[in-house]
C-alpha cells in the first residue's frame, strides 16, 4: 500500500515543509536550498534546534521499544517524516519480528522515500499511507488494510500537533483517531512548547507560518489535555529527556523544549 487511493502532489520547492525542515536538523540530505534557509532561520532563534530533534527521534525509540516489551504488536505512526534509520518498525520488529506497522506522512517526498520505510522482517508487516492527518478516517481507512482493529495499536503522534493548530481542531482528531482502536492500544505523542521562552517560541512558530505551515506551540497543561480519557504510563507527561532515560538515549545539558508522554486505552 502507497497511496491508499490519495494521489501524491508534486514536490513543491518554492516553499519550506516542516518534515524536510526536520531532515535538515537531523542532518539529512533530503532538503532543498528554501528548508535550510527556513530552518537556519530558527536555528538563529533557537540554537538547540538540532538537539532538540535529536531528543524527539530518540524519545521514538524508546516508546515504540517500551510498547514491544509490553507485548503490542501493531503500530500506526502518523507524521513519520523523511525516513532516517533506525525507524519504528525496525525498533520494534527488532523485538518482535512479527510486528505491523503502517506509516501516513502528507509530505510527497515521504512517499518517494517510502521504500525505505517497507522493507519488513519475513514475519511482520509495513506499508506507507500517503495521507493527512486532518482527514482521520481517510487514514484509519487505510491502515485497517494491514492492521487488525479488534487487536491493540500503538498510535504514534510524535512531533505532529504542534503542526495543526487550535483552528484544525487537534483534540478532535486525536479523538476520531482513538475511537476505533481495542482497549490496550496506546497513543504516543511529543509536542514543543514555549513553557520556558514563549518570546523565542512565538518567533520560531512565525517562521513555520511565514513558509506556509501552520504552526502552534502548546502550555503543558494543553498538552496533557490530549491523554483525556487515557491512563498515563508512568512517569506520565514529561519533558522528553526525562522520560524513561533508562531505555537508551538521554540528553545532557540545556533544557529541551519537549513535552512528551504515552497513553494507555483501558
Amino acid at each position: 500500500m502507497t497511496d491508499a487511493g490519495l494521489r501524491a502532489t508534486p514536490i513543491d520547492t518554492s516553499k519550506p515543509h516542516s518534515a524536510r525542515m526536520y531532515d535538515y536538523f537531523l542532518g539529512g540530505k533530503d532538503n532543498y536550498p528554501v528548508d535550510a534557509e527556513a530552518a537556519e532561520q530558527v536555528v538563529s532563534l533557537f540554537p538547540a534546534v538540532r538537539e532538540m530533534a535529536r531528543t524527539n527521534r530518540w524519545f521514538m525509540h524508546r516508546a515504540s521499544r517500551l510498547l514491544a516489551e509490553r507485548g503490542v504488536r501493531q503500530f500506526l505512526d502518523i507524521g513519520t517524516g523523511i525516513p532516517t534509520e533506525p525507524n519504528l518498525h525496525q525498533i520494534v520488529q527488532g523485538i518482535a519480528p512479527d510486528a505491523r506497522v503502517v506509516y501516513a506522512d502528507n509530505d510527497p517526498i515521504v512517499l518517494r522515500h517510502a521504500e525505505a520505510l517497507l522493507h519488513s522482517t519475513r514475519e511482520g508487516k509495513t506499508a506507507y499511507v500517503h495521507g493527512d492527518v486532518r482527514e482521520p478516517g481517510r487514514i484509519l481507512a487505510a491502515a485497517r488494510e494491514t492492521l487488525d482493529f479488534t487487536q491493540p495499536i500503538a498510535l504514534s503522534l510524535v512531533a505532529l500537533l504542534h503542526l495543526v493548530v487550535d483552528e484544525d481542531e487537534p483534540a478532535r482528531i486525536v479523538s476520531e483517531l482513538l475511537e476505533p482502536l481495542a482497549p490496550g492500544s496506546y497513543l504516543t505523542l511529543s509536542h514543543a512548547t514555549g513553557d520556558f521562552d514563549p518570546e523565542t517560541w512565538e518567533r520560531v512558530v512565525e517562521v513555520y507560518r511565514k513558509g506556509g505551515t501552520p504552526a502552534q506551540v502548546r502550555a503543558r497543561d494543553e498538552f496533557a489535555g490530549f491523554f483525556t480519557g487515557l491512563a498515563l504510563v508512568d512517569p506520565g507527561v514529561m519533558l522528553a529527556a526525562e522520560w524513561h532515560p533508562e531505555l537508551g538515549e538521554r540528553h545532557e545539558g540545556e533544557e529541551i523544549p519537549l513535552y512528551v508522554g504515552v497513553g494507555h486505552k483501558r
